[in-house]
């Protein structure tokens, strides 16, 4: 009994120190000034474009940002240009994430949490996606990332197939020497910061 008890404890003082760090990162995401985000996001959108893993990609699931998220709308628009196929999450009522196409001229409306979603919904299977963008509060130089607190991306990225790559954006703030993790929560492969 006394074991169960340590761990029911570790998982509860594990909760509240995610719940710090959120609440810390959040506030420095809404005070970092808008010029600010759009020139780091700039850089990151150069990183990013130049890596061999991207420049191979040619269907990439990106997220929407919002909230003060590194800014993938120029990132979006760019990729299309280049001919790859876009994909967006679209959450669903069961707490997952569907990979749906993003069309250059699509209609979007406010999904369950406020976030951009495609209306028209064509989904596209996991094993066609050849790189994920990965959204997150904060990240550890392991690539674990603590994201909101739903668990939504740790469900989808525990079902990609292993060849598929996941990248956090993150703004180098975001970046901490290490993230509490239980079992269930999911790393990513690359981060890139600026």
């Amino acid at each position: 009994m006394k074991h169960v008890g340590s761990s029911l404890q570790s998982s509860v003082s594990t909760q509240l120190t995610k719940t710090t760090i959120r609440n810390r990162i959040l506030k420095r995401l809404q005070l970092q000034k808008e010029d600010v985000r759009k020139r780091l996001s700039e850089i990151i959108r150069r990183k990013l474009f130049r890596s061999k893993f991207f420049k191979q990609s040619k269907i990439i699931m990106f997220y929407i940002s919002f909230g003060g998220e590194v800014d993938t709308q120029k990132m979006i628009k760019e990729a299309q240009n280049l001919g790859k196929t876009v994909v967006v999450p679209v959450c669903a009522k069961n707490r997952i994430i569907k990979a749906c196409v993003l069309e250059d001229s699509a209609k979007l409306q406010k999904g369950p949490y406020g976030i951009l979603e495609p209306v028209a919904r064509k989904r596209v299977p996991l094993k066609n996606l050849d790189a994920v963008i990965v959204p997150g509060l904060a990240f550890d130089k392991k690539g674990m990332r603590l994201g909101r607190g739903k668990g939504y991306y740790d469900r989808f990225l525990n079902t990609l197939p292993e060849r598929v790559m996941s990248i956090g954006l993150a703004f180098r703030f975001q970046i901490l020497p290490s993230v509490p993790s239980l079992p269930h929560d999911m790393s990513v492969k690359s981060i890139i910061s600026a």
